[in-house]
């Protein structure tokens, strides 16, 4: 279906008259309510405030002869759309410190805790741990490796751990150790 002329001035002289968009489909046939309004949309015309022109009837004379007499110099001119005025708007705010620390090129980093938030005999342990990891690759974790990341994503010398994992987590021991901690100590952190 294309919008002709001919269905177009029916469209407009519908829309004037007060026709719902559903009705002016049917009347046009081949074109859906959205279709209807999507047109009206883009032929800028105005949003009504009746239904019906029966609405409009049973207003009294004096509140009709009003607006009448407003449009009246308006009935020289050619219509024309109206365009709403854009605001002016204010450029966004600068990016927070937190966003600069992301590397663009690559994933951020999975939240790791600080190294004051980590018990002493945690890191150590650790540390050791990393020592004896299998240094593997992205593509050789399976279920039963510590899947925890060691270095930049963006550099040659990231890895995963490696190691076997404990029965229900995706971390080794020494991992799991750091990476889930009890609540109690988390509060205890805090205060």
């Amino acid at each position: 279906m294309s919008w002709t002329d001919e269905r177009v001035e029916t469209l407009k002289k519908m829309w004037g008259e007060g026709q719902s968009a559903s009705q002016i489909a049917k009347e046009l046939g081949g074109v859906t309510r959205n279709a209807v309004i999507g047109k009206v949309h883009r032929l800028g015309l105005s949003n009504r405030t009746t239904t019906s022109t029966a609405k409009s009837d049973a207003k009294p004379k004096t509140a009709k002869a009003e607006p009448k007499a407003k449009a009246a110099p308006k009935a020289d001119a050619a219509p024309k759309a109206v365009m709403p005025i854009a605001e002016p708007t204010t450029p966004p705010p600068p990016p927070s410190r937190a966003r600069r620390a992301i590397i663009p090129a690559g994933q951020p980093l999975p939240p790791q805790p600080s190294a004051n938030e980590i018990s002493p005999e945690a890191l150590a342990k650790v540390s050791e741990v990393e020592k004896k990891s299998k240094k593997i690759g992205l593509m050789e974790l399976t279920e039963r490796t510590c899947k925890w990341p060691v270095g930049d994503p963006a550099t040659e010398d990231f890895w995963f751990c490696g190691l076997p994992v404990k029965a229900g987590k995706p971390y080794c021991e020494a991992h799991v150790g750091v990476a889930f901690q009890p609540m109690s100590a988390r509060r205890d952190r805090r205060r």
